[in-house]
């Protein structure tokens, strides 16, 4: 688990370090490991990071190759080896090991459209600085939150509410919807928050931030998986193939894996996959 968090405002010289820093403090318990950041006239980022992959020279933000592009994230791609390698032979210069690269890397290439090419739990901030333009972007069930809020003549993100509290400006009065769904349902659901100033990004959406104008867009939908299966034996090969899919691409890891064993039919699947495909005991 990492935290990430930031500010873009639609004029020159009204990022304050110091409140970007002490946004990204708050998100400490998200990233024991180390915290970085970056700032210029118009837009602060930050993050504090767990590292997982590329644990030595991971360290964001990251940079594009021409500087032109600065990079945080929370999460993991799962497929970015794979992703690396192509853009490798596009002839790419990987700096690092990371999967943050190769989302910087893809973004470059493909721009708002990479999000479709990502499989896996993520929360992602591109700082565009020629075009001066934000783009953030939520994994397709929304594992990973992303908040953000208007702020006179700029945007904030953050990954927890208390990030973006740091900022003037922010509406704190209660939503009171927000508060019917969660006596309702016991959480409040995206876009809502529990402050009217304050909006979840959806899962499976991006949003743009340039010159003022918010643009947000869906890029997947459940209804995109296809068409049911009719042949019983046919579904239960393809869940068996998909779900050790799914357990092998996140044994990708520099450090200890384990899995939490409730006992239960879902839990004991995802160990006796991990098993039969770790050379070591789980």
């Amino acid at each position: 688990m990492c935290g990430i968090t930031g500010v873009v405002f639609a004029s020159d010289g009204k990022v304050d370090k110091a409140r970007l820093e002490r946004a990204n403090e708050l998100l400490r318990h998200r990233g024991p490991d180390e915290a970085g950041s970056y700032a210029d006239e118009r837009a602060g980022l930050a993050m504090r990071r767990l590292s997982i992959i590329d644990v030595a020279g991971g360290r964001q933000p990251i940079e594009s190759r021409d500087g032109g592009l600065v990079i945080i994230l929370n999460g993991e791609i799962y497929n970015f080896p794979e992703l690396r390698a192509g853009l490798e032979k596009d002839g790419y210069p990987f700096k690092t090991r990371t999967d943050t690269e190769v989302v910087l890397a893809l973004y470059e290439k493909e721009g708002a459209g990479c999000v479709s090419r990502l499989r896996g739990m993520f929360a992602f901030a591109v700082w565009d600085k020629r075009r001066r333009r934000l783009f953030i972007a939520r994994d397709r069930v929304g594992k990973k939150p992303l908040l953000y809020a208007l702020l006179p003549g700029g945007l904030a993100f953050a990954s927890e509410l208390r990030s973006l509290l740091v900022w003037d400006g922010v509406d704190t009065a209660v939503n009171a919807k927000a508060v019917d769904l969660f006596l309702s349902l016991q959480y409040i659901p995206s876009p809502r928050s529990i402050y009217k100033g304050v909006q979840k990004l959806p899962p499976a959406h991006t949003l743009t931030y340039q010159d003022g104008r918010i643009t947000i867009e869906r890029y997947w939908d459940l209804l995109d998986a296809g068409p049911p299966l009719s042949d019983l034996d046919e579904a239960q090969g393809l869940l068996r193939a998909k779900l050790t899919e799914a357990v092998k691409m996140r044994l990708l890891s520099e450090v200890p894996l384990g899995a939490f064993l409730s006992g239960g039919i879902d839990s004991s699947i995802v160990v006796a996959a991990m098993a039969g495909l770790s050379e070591k005991p789980v």
